[in-house]
């Protein structure tokens, strides 16, 4: 396959470089400059469990740089910058491409449904780890699994072979008909996890400091699956509460992206995640006010930095 990746952070490197060392023909765009042309110079360099090394062939630019049209475009850009990428590679992408979002989140299919015909998107969830070390530098310890679909719901030849490439590069990928209950229960955890972490400025692990932060956490994921539930996804609440007790017991030492953004003075992907579901919660007429109210305070620090006003 020829394959885009649009947005070669942590996790577009990390897919990208695992997709090229298969024998995928991969394109990695971005705006970080230092790290395209890191990539250019010397490879991509990944440390996984399968031990450290350089890949080469991979191709690194900038999203206007890009060249032909991709089998497989795989977006992983934050999802406030979507619209404006895509739009920067809108003669990059034929009828003929799949466009396949892994992105954190809610409503990133509806993002590509404004660039792409709907027949075209899949959805997906990933929970592989993955951290920049450096310019052309990942590093990925520890298991994960990727979940797809066509957006239509649809079993399709097409999206089998994209599964079936995700799963060759090493990436435990499958269809699954059950991914919007995957993506919810990622949605659960990561406005649990993320924004608590993000206003606190508390790694995963000191969110158990005091017991007031393990139960915020708690109430947050019971209403995430709350509206999840009411939009017919069968989410399930005890499965998410493991997932967070597992993160603050084994990654104690990690800080969320959404942390990783605010020490940065860079947006988050707040909306796409808290917004969301308070948007959904009102739709249900569901009261979420733990969730609300982390939304809140995240855009109160979002705009104190987006005003220049040091923390």
């Amino acid at each position: 396959m020829n394959i885009t990746i649009l947005g070669a952070g942590a996790m577009g490197s990390l897919f990208g470089g695992l997709l090229a060392e298969s024998g995928q023909n991969v394109t990695l765009l971005d705006i970080n400059d230092a790290h395209l042309e890191a990539i250019g110079r010397q490879g991509l360099r990944l440390e996984t469990d399968r031990g450290d090394r350089r890949v080469g062939g991979l191709t690194a630019c900038r999203p206007e740089q890009a060249q032909g049209q991709p089998d497989l475009l795989l977006v992983f850009t934050k999802a406030q910058h979507t619209d404006r990428a895509l739009s920067a590679i809108a003669g990059h992408i034929a009828g003929h491409t799949r466009v396949l979002t892994l992105q954190n989140g809610l409503g990133n299919a509806e993002t590509l449904c404004r660039h792409v015909a709907r027949e075209q998107v899949l959805v997906g969830m990933t929970n592989w780890p993955a951290d920049m070390a450096g310019p052309a530098h990942v590093r990925s310890h520890g298991q994960g699994a990727v979940r797809i679909l066509a957006l239509d719901g649809r079993e399709r030849q097409d999206t089998a072979q994209v599964a079936a490439a995700l799963d060759a590069a090493g990436l435990n990928c499958s269809v699954d008909r059950e991914v919007w209950v995957a993506i919810w229960e990622k949605v659960a955890f990561n406005a649990a996890l993320n924004t608590l972490c993000a206003v606190t400025g508390c790694t995963v692990g000191q969110l158990d400091g005091a017991p007031e932060g393990l139960a915020l956490a708690r109430a947050i994921v019971l209403e995430v699956v709350s509206v999840a539930r009411a939009q017919g996804i069968a989410a399930d609440a005890q499965h998410c509460l493991d997932s967070v007790a597992f993160a603050v017991a084994e990654h104690r030492t990690h800080k969320p992206s959404m942390l990783q953004d605010i020490l940065a003075g860079r947006s988050t992907e707040i909306t796409s995640i808290n917004g969301e579901v308070l948007a959904r919660a009102r739709e249900a007429g569901i009261a979420v006010p733990h969730t609300e109210t982390l939304l809140g305070l995240l855009r109160l620090i979002e705009a104190r930095a987006a005003a220049g006003i040091a923390p």
